[in-house]
């Protein structure tokens, strides 16, 4: 049996035995265990050195499937004797170590693993507490396992921001929850009213729709949609069209603004590949009209389509989709 997971994973070539050894170790037993680190170990001492340059990918597979054993004999210090000196000091890898270490009851260690791979902005820090000043650039995933070392250490305030510098940098959901979960009643009310504030303000309107969507706050993403339209970007389909189902029911004007940016970045730049759906929101723009009292400066419905008939009068395959679909002749 260990001589057949050998083979597999040392042919592992397309990802197909991903997560193989983690499955078969409870059977191998101590003895199929050794028997493959050994072929696993002998095999990765006779991998060319050298040329650290040029990427290995037999040594790579070689590598992960100790590394995976090591994982299963929850053998920490095996792991990093596994990851090359260089690449400890990647931040993704400094905070796979430190998960690891963090896991084994090593807080200390961890925090020193971090410190080792923190991202280029924080490395002029000259402490751990200072570290938290800097979360506004730099590695999610560092970040996290950051954070996790903090609470290990009893260092609850410094975590603390650091999840809102994280909240700041990349407005995640996660990282507001974990900070408001650890206030007292009344201060996580007005935390959130401020970072819905921050969310408005947000540099990249479309990135500032999606934390709103996801947090949710239907309200507040209307605030923004209305405010800041010119500025979301008609080609996250994605997340327009999800949120435009989230707010038709309730802000059926916002609902609407969402699906003309989705029809006039769809016809703009000639997609023909997205007629079909362009055509769907058109028809949903017309059924939304009647439950809209006040377009405010918004074009009403019968002078959005009347402007892009004018405008993409030639687009005849988007006009053949929306006659399909409605049933109606549009030409």
């Amino acid at each position: 049996m260990a001589n057949k997971i050998f083979a597999a994973v040392t042919s592992n070539e397309y990802g197909q035995y991903d997560g193989l050894i983690q499955i078969v170790l409870p059977v191998l037993g101590k003895t199929g265990v050794a028997h493959l680190k050994a072929r696993l170990s002998e095999a990765l001492a006779k991998r060319p050195k050298g040329n650290e340059s040029r990427y290995d990918s037999q040594a790579s597979r070689l590598t992960h499937a100790l590394q995976a054993i090591a994982d299963g004999e929850g053998d920490v210090d095996a792991y990093i004797a596994l990851t090359p000196a260089q690449r400890r000091r990647a931040p993704s890898i400094a905070a796979e170590i430190a998960r690891r270490l963090l896991a084994a009851g090593r807080a200390d260690e961890a925090m020193a693993a971090l410190r080792e791979g923190a991202p280029r902005e924080r490395q002029q820090a000259d402490d751990h507490k200072r570290l938290a000043f800097y979360s506004l650039s730099g590695d999610y995933e560092w970040d996290e396992a950051y954070i996790n070392a903090l609470l290990a250490t009893d260092q609850q305030k410094e975590a603390q921001k650091m999840r809102w510098a994280g909240f700041e940098r990349y407005l995640s959901a996660d990282r507001l929850r974990a900070y408001l979960k650890t206030l007292p009643d009344f201060e996580d009310v007005i935390a959130e009213e401020k970072a819905m504030h921050y969310a408005l303000r947000f540099r990249d309107a479309t990135s500032a729709l999606n934390f709103l969507i996801e947090w949710p706050n239907t309200w507040q993403a209307e605030k923004l949609i209305l405010a800041r339209h010119a500025e979301i970007d008609g080609n996250a389909y994605s997340l327009l069209d999800q949120a435009a189902r989230k707010l038709e029911g309730e802000h059926p004007l916002a609902a609407t603004v969402l699906r003309r940016a989705m029809i006039d970045d769809t016809l703009e730049r000639a997609k023909s590949g997205r007629y079909r759906h362009a055509a769907r929101h058109l028809l949903e723009c017309q059924s939304l009209d009647r439950d809209i009292n006040d377009y405010d400066s918004f074009e009403t419905h019968a002078s959005f389509v009347a402007r892009i008939r004018t405008k993409h009068s030639r687009k005849t395959g988007f006009w053949a989709r929306v006659s399909e679909l409605s049933g109606v002749r549009t030409a």
